[in-house]
């Protein structure tokens, strides 16, 4: 399964021999004055497409690059457009702000919205007390870090926050574990 843009890229390169240089943009969210649909080249930095959707505003509390849950926040703007950036997300302040985090309550929302067939609640679990061996075999790594698992979480957990902490602690395990028996 391919995207359209995928798709359009890979038309342009056959048939017209032309490489990958521009793509469309997506620049929306509740703090954009005017959402836009913007072809730009590659490369070209985040706060120029910004400023072409007039501009981001006082109220803007963080700038994600693609989605509201896969996306991920850019500390800064000038940040350039790669091939694989579809879509700029800005979030105002009051929508950025977690809520407190509750003790979680087993009720298994996580797990019903896994679309990996993980447990995220227990999965945080062992990541916070560091069980990065535990982690492993209990398949983090077959996390695709949607975030389904915290969007869904009536506590507010920041589940995919220790996911992602442990997944790049199993990788350092992993790596140093192939360069051993080497």
């Amino acid at each position: 399964m391919q995207n359209v843009g995928t798709v359009y890229a890979v038309y342009e390169a056959v048939q017209k021999n032309k490489p990958l240089i521009e793509r469309v943009v997506t620049v929306a969210g509740k703090a954009i004055a005017k959402p836009s649909n913007l072809l730009v080249r590659i490369g070209t930095p985040v706060h120029e497409l910004l400023r072409m959707a007039c501009g981001p505003p006082e109220i803007t509390g963080k700038v994600i690059c693609g989605g509201p849950m896969m996306g991920k926040t850019l500390v800064n703007t000038d940040v350039p457009i790669t091939k694989g950036c579809t879509g700029i997300l800005v979030l105002p302040k009051e929508e950025t702000v977690r809520k407190p985090v509750r003790n979680c309550i087993r009720c298994a929302q996580c797990i019903s919205v896994c679309p990996m067939g993980l447990n995220p609640s227990y999965l945080m679990n062992v990541a916070e007390c560091s069980e990065w061996d535990l982690t492993e075999s209990d398949g983090i790594m077959d996390c695709i870090e949607c975030g389904s698992c915290s969007y869904a979480c009536p506590a507010h957990r920041a589940l995919l926050d220790y996911i992602r902490l442990a997944k790049n602690k199993v990788m350092v395990l992993v790596r140093s574990r192939k360069t051993k028996t080497k």
